[in-house]
């Protein structure tokens, strides 16, 4: 049996290294009103663009909340070409599948009464006013726009969308018609639609819908973009939105995002700088600025605007923030010293951060700091006490430290948080090393078999078979290895399958296994030990002393013992 250096997975490490984060604001749905003009209310939705390379990648979006219905922008009292209202005047000159006619006086007010019935919340006394209309003067549009709305407003979307289509066929010039059945698609689901309709909207506004409702219709027009990853139609979209408000910082930085993500973060740069002019405080600004250094392959200068972001930030968490992002670019460039120093700094700004602390962790680990790893990862655990990852990882540092019962204890409390394959699969793998240690082999084959059903690896493949080969299961141990070769032909895999092969009298494939071993690294004593003893077995004696002799002066004792 052959001892093997323990690997840490890779995979186990609890940071997920963000290198672009992007800010969806979207409006919330809303029916609450008909006339005047109706803001748009906006809430942000956070999301990490996910990359272990530090090069951006399109990031998986969050659905944006439904946006608010848009009411009429027309005075009822002003329903007839002849009464000077443009939009009916041009409404008229357009050409329609229905011919429109105006609303006579009485229409006109019992119009008003509809309007305060749905202004009021008396939604189904307003349908009936509506529909009262509709049927008096099916050619008239306001009527059919009321109605879609109170339809709306009594969860009716689909009679609700065959109004809007008749209002449209009657004025379609008019914005709110694709406006509202855009809303009526995406909260059905149907985005592509949504889109559609809402770019037809946007055209339509032009020289008729005041600021606020360009912006409401310009950002739901964002929204559907944004789901559907279009980075370049967003870019135009949200110009035209800071063009409208262009004190609003939260569109500045939207801006340069998409445009970063369209593969214009160089042109980003202005609106950027600009930003963090207006307040340099923003560290999501801060943020962007160090990515899109990063994707320009220049990440010393990333370091040096995250440095400078570090003094103007006010919060101890953004500091924090701040300085962890420092410590990825760094450990990406292979400066893992400087990296621990950025992360112990993060953790220290921030000392309620556990992703700080576990940051923190992995880099002392990997440094081979393992008593400072501990540490950290403790403190990571107590910040965050139903992370099963930092549990996970805190196992796997007291396995290195050969505090086998306590990271024994911590598997048991990871697997009842029920982490996900990935992490459940690394828990079990450090269990079955722990009890391979403690030579409690059955135990050690039950977990490993286990974490390979979840997870296959082939680090897991290899201590499967160290455990067989240790129950002198030699069948068992030659599949096992025979998966770890097959997943990563390390010389470490190879050479225990060649130890497997000869228990198992599989004398030819452990000669040609070790042929192999011996040719990549002349100086293998364990290999060349390994293939004399394959040789002897097939009554190649003389090949076979050979093999022990170049074994046993390369310092192999149980090659000098065999020549004996």
């Amino acid at each position: 049996m052959h001892s093997v250096f323990l690997t840490l997975d890779r995979s186990s490490l609890p940071l997920r290294r963000s290198v672009l984060t992007l800010l969806l604001l979207a409006g919330a749905g809303s029916t609450s009103a008909q006339t005047l003009v109706e803001t748009v209310t906006t809430t942000g939705i956070q999301n990490t663009l996910q990359s272990t390379n530090i090069a951006p990648k399109l990031p998986t979006l969050a659905a944006p909340n439904a946006p608010a219905v848009l009411p009429a922008q027309t005075n009822p009292a002003q329903t007839s070409p002849a009464q000077g209202n443009p939009t009916q005047a041009s409404a008229a000159a357009t050409p329609s599948a229905i011919a429109v006619t105006p609303l006579t006086p009485a229409q006109q007010g019992n119009l008003k009464k509809a309007q305060a019935s749905y202004d009021a919340g008396e939604y189904a006394q307003a349908r009936s006013g509506f529909e009262t209309l509709v049927a008096q003067n099916y050619g008239n549009p306001e009527p059919h726009f009321g109605l879609a709305l109170a339809l709306l407003a009594l969860n009716n979307p689909k009679g609700a969308a065959f109004e809007l289509r008749q209002f449209m066929a009657l004025a379609p010039d008019r914005y709110e018609g694709p406006y509202n059945l855009g809303v009526i698609a995406g909260r059905g689901g149907d985005h592509k639609t949504a889109l559609e309709l809402y770019t037809q909207a946007a055209t339509l506004m032009v020289g008729k819908a005041g600021p606020e409702i360009q912006q409401q219709i310009l950002s739901a027009l964002a929204d559907e973009q944004t789901r559907m990853a279009d980075f370049a139609g967003l870019s135009g979209t949200l110009t035209q939105i800071n063009t409208l408000a262009p004190d609003d910082l939260d569109v500045a930085y939207r801006l340069a995002q998409a445009r970063t993500l369209a593969g214009q973060g160089a042109e980003a740069l202005p609106g950027l700088y600009a930003l963090l002019q207006a307040d340099g405080t923003r560290m999501d600004a801060a943020l962007l600025l160090a990515d899109i250094y990063v994707a320009q392959q220049l990440p010393e200068r990333a370091v040096r605007e995250l440095n400078l972001a570090v003094k103007r930030v006010k919060k101890a968490s953004e500091r924090s923030a701040l300085l962890l992002r420092k410590a990825d670019i760094l450990v990406v460039g292979g400066d893992t010293r400087e990296a621990l120093l950025a992360a112990s700094a993060a953790a220290t700004a921030d000392k309620y951060n556990p992703v700080a602390a576990a940051r923190e962790g992995e880099l002392r680990a990997l440094r081979n700091d393992r008593p400072g790893a501990l540490d950290a990862y403790q403190n990571a655990v107590r910040l965050a006490p139903t992370n099963a990852v930092y549990r996970t990882a805190l196992a796997g540092v007291r396995l290195t430290l050969g505090r086998l019962d306590e990271a024994s204890n911590d598997v048991v409390l990871a697997l009842k948080l029920k982490p996900d394959a990935v992490t459940s699969a690394q828990a079990l793998y450090i269990r079955g090393i722990a009890a391979y240690r403690q030579k409690r082999l059955l135990d050690a084959v039950i977990a490993l078999k286990e974490s390979q059903r979840r997870r296959p690896d082939a680090d897991t493949a290899l201590w499967l078979g160290l455990s067989y080969y240790a129950q002198q299961d030699y069948p068992a141990a030659t599949n096992a290895l025979i998966d770890s070769v097959r997943l990563n032909p390390t010389p470490a895999a190879r050479l225990n399958l060649a130890s497997a092969l000869l228990a198992s009298a599989r004398y030819p494939e452990a000669d040609a296994l070790l042929r192999g071993l011996v040719a990549e690294d002349p100086r293998a004593a364990e290999a060349w030990y390994l293939l004399g003893l394959a040789q002897k077995s097939q009554l190649q004696d003389s090949a076979a002393r050979v093999s022990l002799k170049t074994a046993a002066d390369l310092g192999s004792s149980k090659a000098r013992d065999a020549l004996k």
